[in-house]
């Protein structure tokens, strides 16, 4: 295995991180507006995942700054291909932030519900463009034989890359409530395990539609793609045994579960790219590879050594801080506001 690999390898599960923390939170950001019935509801919900959203977006900043470092190539193809959908997404989250930290600064309702606004918009946008990108690549991406992209929007707001975008903003709402169902306590939680129920076999049905009409539409099966029975199969295990585990009010297996699938449908794209990191619509020798979109040896080098002495001290971090902020958030907690 050269550096090469290893640094697809750990791009790959800098994402699936990002996907699995920033996915609840997002979930969160997405239910607050229908799971809330006042404002003391509703500062609960944010105080969820209050000490949690910012480290969650470590993530991302950290794979695209290794993508930037490690593949040159595949940063600038992806970022110019996808600058608009990109550009949507970085104002969203910018709101995002801004809602968070702006909300309580006043008390008069018509602020608190711009910034709610700010909250919802700015987590259902980037997750529904994140599923969008990631659907384009796998479908594959008119990239010329100059490594440039070639489309424009239009062919990137495909029906099917669309329709992907849709599952991960559902995904996402799924583990979102799961994890206030972890979260808070009486009526709030039980909301939470309520829509949580409710969405799975629906939820279940457009994943399967989109996993059967991504046999046609997409590169994963060709080639060196997936191997029957590993990734999608456990996929497939760990979202019906979360719907199992909510049966049985086991609601931290449930979101462990949720995790899981997460987790296994990513790997899913991942392992089914490789050794590709863009494919190519146009001609299969014109994808961009790990090998031909990646920097020097002596850079890669560089860069495992940074990763080996400092990773370990932000996973440490975040999870201490994961461990202090675990207990449930109740009506009681929230201050009174005079």
């Amino acid at each position: 295995m050269d550096f090469q690999v290893i640094w697809f390898i750990l791009i790959a599960i800098l994402f699936i991180g990002y996907f699995i923390l920033e996915g609840f939170d997002f979930g969160v950001g997405i239910l607050m507006p229908f799971i809330s019935k006042d404002d003391v509801d509703r500062r609960i919900v944010i105080n969820t995942i209050g000490p949690f959203w910012d480290a969650n977006e470590v993530w991302l900043i950290t794979a695209g700054g290794a993508m930037f470092a490690a593949f040159p190539h595949w940063y600038a193809t992806l970022f110019s291909g996808f600058y608009i959908p990109f550009f949507i997404m970085l104002i969203a989250l910018i709101l995002r932030a801004v809602g968070f930290e702006f909300r309580s600064k006043m008390k008069e309702i018509w602020w608190r519900k711009t910034f709610d606004q700010f909250i919802f918009w700015g987590s259902l946008i980037p997750a529904f463009l994140w599923g969008v990108a990631f659907t384009n690549i796998v479908q594959g991406l008119p990239i010329g034989s100059d490594m440039n992209f070639t489309g424009n929007l239009l062919h990137i707001l495909n029906p099917y890359a669309l329709l992907g975008g849709v599952v991960v903003v559902l995904i996402f709402v799924l583990h979102g409530a799961l994890f206030l169902s972890l979260r808070t306590t009486d009526a709030l939680k039980e909301r939470a395990e309520t829509i949580a129920e409710k969405l799975w076999i629906p939820i279940g049905i457009i994943i399967a539609a989109f996993a059967i009409m991504g046999y046609w539409n997409t590169v994963l099966f060709e080639g060196l793609g997936l191997v029957p029975g590993t990734f999608p199969t456990l996929a497939i295990l760990g979202f019906i045994a979360c719907y199992v585990f909510m049966k049985q009010k086991m609601q931290g297996y449930a979101f462990a579960a949720m995790a899981a699938t997460i987790l296994l449908g990513a790997s899913v794209v991942f392992y089914g790219i490789f050794p590709n990191v863009m494919p190519s619509s146009l001609d299969p020798s014109y994808s961009l590879t790990v090998y031909n979109a990646s920097s020097s040896q002596l850079t890669l080098r560089i860069m495992s050594i940074v990763a080996l002495l400092f990773v370990p001290v932000v996973l440490a971090y975040q999870g201490w801080s994961y461990y202090v902020f675990s207990k449930r958030i109740t009506r009681d907690a929230i201050p009174r506001e005079e």
